[in-house]
């Protein structure tokens, strides 16, 4: 039951594990580097007092890495990131092969930019392709951007997609688990600097939750909901021997 803006009510939420400092360790240089200046540089130029520490400030909140709570339901997607919907439709998913509902969440540069896991699954693999910096709020930057996408595989056989995009002043994309290995809904697994979107592809037939415009948390919002196992494959198959007619 809705309870909330971003969520559920508390007695149907946990707290994933989460242990990672409440400032992320890819923003500890940027934070050095920027109050640094806001202490030296004033002793010569005192004018810039003001407006470096302006700067800091806001490179330390845009690293801010706070915990989340996720609900207790099951075949549910998290969001993979903070922000706001710009798109939910349906799509071919490059990175599976398939078609797919498409939900992709832009991030501004006011958002927390750490990226966690939308399911419980394997992870199948991850591809890495060189590109452009659009504009991340642009559909096109799906495709054109620097990007990252990593492909799970749930323990009910579903395929979910979640590919970081670079966006227009992001220029490094972090990830942090290889194929193989094992993911929780709401695990931290990689980082976007300074603006960006991520984009998940879901199995056709499943229900989507937000809808354009929605502002939404990491791990606290569901996405939508998967369709059953059964339900995707067929629906995919059926698909793929339509498109061969």
């Amino acid at each position: 039951m809705r309870a909330g803006y971003f969520g559920y009510s508390s007695s149907s939420m946990h707290k994933p594990p989460y242990p990672h400092p409440l400032i992320a360790r890819e923003g500890w240089p940027f934070i050095a580097i920027a109050v640094v200046a806001a202490i030296v540089a004033p002793i010569w130029l005192p004018w810039l007092a003001l407006p470096l520490w302006l700067i800091a400030l806001f490179v330390l909140q845009f690293f801010r890495d706070p915990p989340r709570v996720a609900t207790e339901e099951s075949g549910v997607v998290l969001s993979p990131a903070d922000g706001r919907i710009v798109a939910v439709e349906e799509a071919h998913d490059p990175y599976g092969d398939r078609p797919a509902l498409k939900i992709s969440v832009f991030m501004n540069v006011f958002n927390v930019h750490s990226n966690r896991a939308p399911v419980d699954g394997e992870v199948l693999r991850i591809e890495y392709f060189p590109g452009s910096f659009l504009n991340a709020a642009l559909d096109k930057a799906s495709l054109e951007n620097e990007r990252n996408a990593l492909v799970l595989r749930t323990d009910a056989g579903q395929l979910v997609t979640a590919v970081q995009v670079a966006g227009l002043v992001a220029r490094r994309i972090l990830c942090y688990v290889k194929p193989g290995e094992r993911v929780y809904a709401g695990q931290r697994y990689g980082f976007i600097r300074f603006g960006s979107r991520v984009d998940v592809y879901l199995p056709p037939g499943s229900r989507p939750r937000v809808a354009l415009g929605d502002k939404v948390q990491a791990t606290t919002t569901v996405l939508a909901e998967l369709a059953p196992a059964a339900m995707s494959t067929i629906e995919t198959t059926a698909t793929g021997m339509h498109s061969q007619e």
